[in-house]
């Protein structure tokens, strides 16, 4: 049942315009005030006789009429089910369960019951898709709607168990066990070059090491180099993405296997982020909610200055607070929320502060994701960016990035802003300035992608208050649709 506040959301929104749109108007209403010969991609001056196109301020427009019917109620119905725990909790064990066994007849690949059923729902909600007929519809759906483009990923993954204990992943030692695991990483570039072949000109690509295979978590987790098989086949996925301008994000995972990561990161970096400064092709994935995050951003900084690359930071809250030790992370989430804003803040601005304290003069040449869920965050980004047009000051490379299928309230407001600052650009013939959204989904069978799913349900479990906020959102606008 739709709730009352859900109606007051709806003609609050009715009457107010998103605050982002808002910026890039208040961004119009001044560049309108200002007289100038010369206009550029990071100073874009609009003369006193330039005429605003109607599209352009549509800042009344609700964010979430940007969703087709089916995902709206879709959303609604899954948003709903994370903000009960009565439902929630019974609903995550079952998933969990599926997604851990080894029955034939639970697996979704093989059982068509089951297989429906996830793929009509919780499969639905966050992947792009089993083939790429299916990942294409469901990226040019999200096109069609205003978004930049995907950050796709292959769902196949290893998640370890709080308990589990990594000595248990013994190297290869019989040449069957050898070849099994090379068997492993082959599978594993070659989804990932598939995923690479998907993506567009410009488009980023998630890719996580766990997929190559217990083996690759075993060299992660001793801090050890990648085996040649590996080696080679991040080599080959790098070497396609550089070719056809996809980026690549190299995904954070739990903490175990974190410290390996990010050494093979910055390996990938330094080869291929230095053809041109401010651009990357491989990307770092950072999590805001440990507590080494400023000062580990910091050194690999300071790597970056030294060896003379971009450095590519995906900035994202964290997901695995229920496999990792809890003395990782900050103690509160307002703790957790000082560290994002401050090194989101300091990345954009490309200057130090308490946050991201520094260790080199300068923060030098960045490239950034900005990764969040949070709409008070992603609304002093592009603050932040606002301010930096108003004053013809130089900006990063920079995308926003959500989850598909959560947060969509925060998608469809960056998307409209994006709409709008498009609008004025076309009508006064110069560069778009608004910000790029992606959405980022993985693709993969069912029987792939259950993980990855879990982890999701788990995401909303521990977002409850979030999730309620986007319950409302979704409801007045499900509300509007039905009765108007």
């Amino acid at each position: 049942m739709l709730k009352s506040q859900d109606f007051m959301c709806l003609l609050h929104r009715v009457k107010s315009p998103t605050p982002i749109v808002s910026q890039y108007r208040q961004l119009h209403t001044q560049s309108l005030r200002k007289v100038s010969s010369t206009a550029s991609a990071h100073d874009a001056t609009l003369t006193p006789e330039a005429t605003p196109s109607p599209s352009a301020h549509s800042g009344h427009q609700r964010p979430l009429s940007l969703l087709p019917f089916p995902s709206l109620l879709r959303s609604y119905a899954i948003t709903a089910l994370s903000t009960y725990p009565l439902l929630l909790s019974p609903s995550l064990r079952i998933l969990s369960y599926v997604a851990k066994s080894s029955s034939a007849f639970l697996n979704p690949d093989r059982n068509p019951i089951f297989h429906y059923l996830l793929k009509k729902t919780f499969y639905a909600q966050f992947c792009a898709g089993e083939t790429m007929e299916e990942v294409k519809k469901t990226v040019k759906g999200l096109k069609d709607m205003g978004y930049k483009g995907v950050i796709l990923g292959h769902g196949k993954e290893i998640v370890l168990e709080k308990d589990t204990k990594i000595e248990s992943y013994s190297a290869p030692s019989t040449d069957s066990e050898v070849q099994g695991a090379e068997i492993l990483v082959q599978l594993w570039k070659e989804g990932n070059l598939q995923t690479v072949e998907m993506a567009e000109d410009g488009g980023f690509i998630a890719l996580k090491f766990s997929g190559a295979g217990c083996d690759a978590m075993r060299q992660l987790a001793t801090n050890l180099p990648p085996s040649k098989a590996i080696e080679e086949a991040t080599t080959e996925i790098c070497q396609l993405a550089k070719a056809r301008g996809v980026r690549l994000l190299f995904d954070a995972e739990q903490d175990v296997v974190q410290s390996g990561i990010d050494i093979w990161t910055i390996k990938f970096q330094s080869r291929y982020n230095k053809t041109t400064a401010g651009q990357a092709t491989v990307y770092g994935t950072y999590q805001a909610y440990l507590r080494s995050t400023p000062a580990k951003l910091s050194r690999h900084l300071a790597i970056a200055q030294q060896e003379g690359f971009t450095l590519g930071v995906k900035l994202v809250r964290g997901a695995y607070m229920a496999s990792d030790p809890r003395h990782l992370f900050w103690s509160t989430k307002e703790d957790t929320d000082k560290a994002y804003d401050g090194i989101a803040a300091a990345l954009i601005r490309r200057e130090w502060n308490s946050v991201l304290k520094p260790s080199e003069a300068k923060i030098p040449e960045v490239a950034f994701v900005l990764a969040s869920h949070n709409q008070e965050t992603v609304r002093k980004a592009t603050a932040l960016r606002k301010e930096q047009d108003d004053k013809g000051k130089p900006k990063i490379d920079m995308a926003y990035g959500q989850l598909m299928g959560m947060a969509d309230e925060v998608s469809c407001e960056l998307v409209m802003a994006a709409k709008a600052e498009r609008g004025l650009a076309q009508s006064e013939k110069r560069e778009c300035v608004g910000p790029k959204v992606y959405k980022y989904a993985v693709w993969g069978s069912v029987g792939e992608c259950l993980k990855y799913l879990v982890r999701r349900a788990e995401e909303n479990r521990d977002a409850v208050t979030r999730a309620k906020g986007t319950r409302a959102a979704l409801g007045a606008e499900l509300g509007r649709r039905i009765w108007g």
